[in-house]
C-alpha cells in the first residue's frame, strides 16, 4: 500500500520519538523504505540520550535475581535460583513484569528477550540485562517502560527488526537439549508474533517479480485468516514438533506468498510442511488449485 511522506515522516516519528529533520534524513537516506530507516536510525544509536548507569542496571538485576519460589529447592542444589549467583530466574521475571505493568505474555517480551540476549523463557543473565538495557539508554523502570513502548512499535512495523525477534525466539521457546519446537509451543509464539506483524505492517508481503495481477483481489497476501489455516493444518497433522527450518521459512512464506497460494512453487527449496500445507489447503477447497483458476 502506498503511504505519502507525510504519512512516512508521522509513523516513524511515532515509532522512534525522533524529530521531523532525524525523520525526515533517514528516510530520505532509505529511498523512502521505513523499515530501513528506522533500522539504521537505531543501529546508528538513535533515540539513546543519555548513558544507562551499571550500577543501577547491577542492583535492579540483584533485586529480581533474589526472588525465589516459596517452596524452592535450597539455592546450594538448585544454580538457576541460586540469589547468589547471576541469573533471573521465574519469580524474578514475574516481579519484574509486574514492576513493568506488562503482561508476562505480552508479545513485547519477546523483542526483551532478543534484546537482552535471554536464553529461554523466564531467565535472564546479568551480562545480558546490563549489555542490553544499556544499549536501551535504561536504568531504571520508568525508562524500561518506555523502551517497551519503543520496542512494541519497533517489532510490530520494521520487517528487519521483526525478523530478528523471530529468529531468537526460537531457541528462547525450545526446551533445553531439543533440537525442534514442540507443536503446542510453536503455535503459542506464533499466535503472539504472526498477528503483530501483521496488523504493524512488518509481515507485509512482497510480490514483486511474481507473475500474477497486482490488483487483483487473490493477491492481498497473508491474512489471520491464513494464520489459522497453518494452525489448523499443524493440528491435525500432529507429528513431533515445528523444526527452525520450518519456523525460519515460514517468515518468507507469509512476505511472499498471495493470498490464493498461486505463486507457491512445489519445486523451489520449501520445508516439506510449508509444501505440504499449500497441498492440504487446496484439498480442503480453502484456495483452488492451479487447474481451477
Amino acid at each position: 500500500m502506498y503511504k505519502t511522506k507525510d504519512t512516512l515522516l508521522s509513523e516513524f516519528c511515532s515509532i522512534t520519538s525522533a524529530s521531523q529533520k532525524d525523520a525526515r534524513r533517514y528516510l530520505d537516506k532509505h529511498q523512502r523504505r521505513l523499515d530501513a530507516a528506522i533500522d539504521a536510525y537505531y543501529q546508528e544509536g538513535g533515540g539513546r540520550t543519555t548513558v544507562a548507569s551499571t550500577s543501577k542496571l547491577n542492583a535492579l538485576f540483584d533485586k529480581y535475581k533474589g526472588r525465589l519460589p516459596t517452596h524452592a529447592t535450597p539455592p546450594s542444589l538448585n544454580p538457576a535460583t541460586d540469589p547468589t549467583g547471576d541469573i533471573i530466574s521465574i519469580d524474578g521475571t514475574i516481579q519484574l513484569c509486574q514492576d513493568l505493568k506488562v503482561d508476562p505474555e505480552n508479545v513485547v517480551l519477546l523483542a526483551v528477550a532478543y534484546e537482552l540476549k535471554s536464553p529461554r523463557v523466564g531467565e535472564w543473565n546479568k551480562k545480558g540485562w546490563v549489555e542490553g538495557w544499556s544499549r536501551l539508554g535504561c536504568d531504571t523502570v520508568d525508562g524500561m517502560k518506555d523502551a517497551l513502548t519503543r520496542l512494541r512499535a519497533k517489532l510490530g512495523s520494521d520487517a528487519t527488526y521483526f525478523h530478528k525477534v523471530y529468529d531468537h525466539t526460537f531457541g528462547f521457546a525450545r526446551t533445553e537439549g531439543q533440537r525442534s519446537l514442540a507443536i503446542d509451543t510453536a503455535l503459542a509464539f506464533w499466535d503472539l508474533l504472526l498477528p503483530t506483524g501483521l496488523t504493524g505492517g512488518a509481515l507485509k508481503h512482497d510480490l514483486t517479480g511474481e507473475d500474477v495481477d497486482m490488483d487483483a483481489e487473490e493477491s492481498s497476501g497473508w491474512t489471520d485468516e491464513h494464520t489459522q489455516w497453518w494452525f489448523q493444518f499443524l493440528t491435525e497433522k500432529g507429528g513431533k514438533g515445528v523444526s527452525k527450518d520450518t519456523w525460519m521459512m515460514l517468515f518468507d512464506f507469509i512476505r511472499s506468498i498471495d493470498s490464493q497460494f498461486l505463486t507457491h512453487d512445489a519445486e523451489a527449496a520449501w520445508p516439506s510442511a510449508i509444501d505440504d500445507f499449500v497441498a492440504w489447503a487446496r484439498s480442503v477447497g480453502k484456495v483452488p488449485t492451479p487447474e481451477t483458476t
